[in-house]
């Protein structure tokens, strides 16, 4: 099957073709690199310049929800002064045009309250699966929804 000739629908409705699509995707998956990889605190501003201003940013698990940049950048510091020792190890990253999924697991030290309704008390060492959805448009992230299992890390 010639891929290069096949005429495809994107969730947006327009029609492309499969190596259009492919670059879409990897334009989306190249958006969650910066993104992961300017979020912290020295990095803050440039991460955000990859959220559309209306973005969503949530984690249903823990009722929090933040719309707009400052929001959502107040919300960063906030968690970045409450997380010590971060660690990241990836899992798998995969994507549509308009979607990326990513799965983690994440390890730190819950060192102060800047996570809304944590589940376990300051001072915890903590080893949580985090996932991650974003829903990409016009090039940016429109919405981040994070969905944690939290875990005392015992190792």
């Amino acid at each position: 099957m010639d891929h290069e000739k096949i005429n495809i629908l994107s969730v947006g409705g327009e029609a492309t073709t499969f190596e259009e699509y492919k670059e879409q995707v990897a334009h989306a998956l190249e958006i969650v690199e910066l993104h992961f990889r300017e979020e912290n605190p020295d990095d803050i501003e440039r991460a955000m310049r990859l959220y559309a201003d209306d973005v969503v940013w949530e984690v249903p698990g823990r009722r929090v929800r933040y719309v707009g940049k400052e929001d959502v950048k107040r919300n960063y510091l906030r968690l970045f002064a409450s997380a010590e020792g971060m660690q990241f190890e990836p899992i798998e990253r995969f994507a549509t045009s308009e979607r990326v999924v990513d799965d983690m697991w994440v390890r730190f030290t819950l060192s102060g309250d800047g996570f809304a309704n944590a589940p376990f008390p300051i001072g915890t060492k903590v080893k949580m699966r985090l996932v991650h959805i974003f829903d990409i448009r016009d090039g940016y992230i429109t919405r981040e929804a994070g969905y944690e299992m939290w875990l005392k890390d015992e190792d």
